[in-house]
């Protein structure tokens, strides 16, 4: 009883990690950064797809490694039903955020806010706020159908790979599940948001798909170390005796 108690307790604090990383995300996903910039080296301007390739990446990948964490560590130990039900709860509250943002927007702003931080360099607050939040339709209902199927995909695919395996290389079905899931990710949510949304060209989408999977192919490799540091806690926290064997 005890130890179902650990568990129930421990789907609460990790799904809500889950969740409030999927929500913030969405809404810092609105800047785009240069990696290359912010590490201090020249961008690479390679020609890609036609296409002028640097690493320009949405700011919401700052969070990539904790879902990469999340989902597996979830997966492994809830399975498929509990990254699901994770994910669709995720997607309805990303739903509600957006919606109450959007109600935050449409309020009458004081007279005086607009022009309060022009000596900051801001000439107006009611502008720059619904620009920041105020995302089009298309790139929500992209990221949100692309956030869906990336999810459900890396638990199918984990959960596959599990079954041949059993408690065996951890590393390889979190990794494999996780590359092949963002390959699909990477592209879907530019494609829906930008390419149908908003007339990019494919040579663009497809040239900043690529520089994302590319990040993320880098992170996921990364963050096996973590995986496993953070499975052994989770391992200890409820008493499981079996040890991943060091494959």
């Amino acid at each position: 009883m005890q130890k179902q108690s650990k568990k129930e307790k421990l789907f609460i604090v990790l799904g809500g990690f889950f969740i409030i990383n999927a929500i913030v995300a969405e809404f810092i996903g609105v800047k785009i950064f240069s990696l290359e910039s912010s590490l201090g080296i020249d961008q690479f301007h390679l020609n890609l797809f036609n296409s002028d390739f640097s690493f320009d990446l949405t700011a919401g990948v700052l969070l990539w490694p904790v879902v990469f964490v999340m989902t597996d560590i979830i997966n492994e130990h809830y399975g498929v039903k509990g990254v699901k039900f994770l994910s669709w709860l995720a997607a309805a509250l990303i739903c509600y955020a957006f919606f109450m943002v959007f109600m935050a927007i449409k309020l009458v702003p004081a007279a005086w806010w607009p022009t309060s931080q022009v000596q900051k360099g801001v000439p107006d607050m009611q502008a720059a706020f619904g620009s920041v939040f105020g995302q089009g339709l298309w790139i929500i209902f992209g990221s949100l159908v692309s956030f869906l199927v990336g999810q459900i995909l890396d638990a199918i695919v984990f959960q596959k790979i599990k079954s041949i395996f059993k408690h065996r290389m951890l590393w390889l079905r979190a990794t494999v599940s996780t590359l092949i899931s963002q390959f699909i990710d990477s592209y879907l949510v530019l494609y829906i948001a930008f390419y149908i949304g908003s007339n990019w060209s494919l040579e663009r989408v497809m040239s900043i798909g690529t520089g994302n999977y590319l990040y993320k192919f880098v992170i996921a490799i990364a963050m096996i170390p973590l995986l496993y540091l953070v499975h052994g806690l989770i391992n200890k926290y409820l008493g499981i005796k079996h040890e991943e064997p060091q494959n």
